[in-house]
């Protein structure tokens, strides 16, 4: 039994849909539910007590669960990007009709408050098959279809899923076509976010490179640079999955120079957070790169920010740790002996002005230099 019997849904057709049945089939956790009204229209909803929150279509959140309850339409393509799209949403729409205006057969799948499943185009079969597989050629309309099923792979990789090699034809025609160019750099982030959030993130990347879609985006990691950024993720420090997605986002970011990972941040509108941790793991490699002198580890020190942000030097601690354990000890004892360094002892010698910050530099340095040995 999907749904216990609900007096706000009673006497509707309800069916469970899209990613909740795909990973429930798959055994995989299940943390969202979303459903599709059949036979519906606004107005009765509203009176059933949903809040309509759908800007382009009529979506409403339920009055207890705030679960997202879509009323079933059809689509059809009418501009450029994600967003270009007429929606028609009407009683009349049929369940399958729904269902077809979806990516992926595995996505395609419904089932009912009875538990049945309903499966008009056998993602089912698909599943059993380990196999991502577009439903009709309106895959097409939708260019950011192309980065969700790289997605889907990224997740589903570890369980022996691959993409039918024709529907990476179509991904690849996409690709080729210019849509891509019109999506939104923050869809395009939050895509990718999520792809470095999951299982195999590397297969994200290489699947959008097989079908031409990483020059579009991505232009920056096309060749050599992509191969050392992918090897670089087993270096991400252990973090809950948002952090790890963007120390992940920030490895593979590391063979490029200061020009071009300021270009590619640009052109995905990254968080201010992220593009900083990028820049961060740069300083940290570069310092890596040689054997720690005082001179460049007091200049480490003072590009994280240190003394006014502590954590971001512990941060990349985290990641020498993982990178050049054998480093980790004398950066953390250099460290710990700057930051001891109090501007208080020599304020109260009458330091003051451009003199004091000269002076602490200089103790902080003396400091870091006696750590190392």
């Amino acid at each position: 039994m999907v749904k216990r019997e609900d007096p706000h849904t009673a006497g509707l057709n309800v069916y469970r849909v899209g990613g909740a049945v795909r990973d429930a089939l798959l055994g995989w956790p299940v943390y969202d539910n979303d459903w599709v009204v059949v036979g519906a229209t606004p107005d009765a909803m509203r009176k059933r007590g949903f809040k309509p929150v759908g800007r382009d279509f009529p979506v409403f959140l339920h009055p207890d669960s705030s679960e997202e309850y879509a009323l079933a339409r059809t689509e059809r393509k009418s501009g450029h990007g994600y967003s270009g799209f007429e929606v028609h949403a009407s009683p009349d729409v049929t369940l399958e009709e729904d269902l077809l205006r979806r990516d992926l057969t595995v996505n395609a799948i419904a089932q009912g408050t009875d538990g049945q499943l309903v499966d008009p185009f056998d993602g089912q079969g698909d599943i059993e098959k380990r196999v991502l597989r577009h439903i009709s050629q309106a895959f097409s309309e939708d260019p950011l279809r192309v980065l969700r099923t790289a997605r889907f792979l990224a997740r589903y990789a570890p369980l022996g899923f691959s993409i039918a090699p024709e529907t990476v034809a179509l991904m690849t025609k996409v690709s080729e076509s210019g849509e891509l160019e019109h999506l939104a750099a923050e869809r395009v982030w939050v895509e990718t976010e999520k792809a470095l959030g999951e299982p195999s993130p590397e297969v994200y990347f290489t699947t959008l490179a097989e079908c031409q879609a990483l020059s579009v985006w991505f232009p920056e990691l096309v060749g050599e640079a992509l191969s050392k950024g992918l090897a670089a993720f087993e270096h991400a420090p252990a973090a809950n999955q948002a952090r790890l997605a963007h120390w992940r986002y920030a490895l593979l970011v590391c063979a490029l120079d200061d020009t071009a990972r300021e270009a590619l941040a640009k052109r995905l509108r990254l968080p201010n957070g992220v593009s900083e941790l990028a820049r961060h793991v740069a300083l940290t490699l570069q310092l890596l790169k040689t054997p720690l002198e005082a001179a460049a580890v007091l200049h480490w020190l003072e590009r994280l920010d240190g003394w006014r942000k502590p954590a971001q030097v512990d941060a990349q601690l985290l990641l020498v740790a993982k990178m050049a354990g054998e480093q980790v000890a004398a950066l953390e004892a250099a460290w710990n002996s700057a930051r001891a360094v109090s501007p208080q002892s020599l304020i109260k010698q009458g330091v003051q002005g451009a003199a004091l910050g000269k002076a602490l530099r200089e103790q902080r340095r003396l400091a870091v230099v006696k750590a190392l040995g």
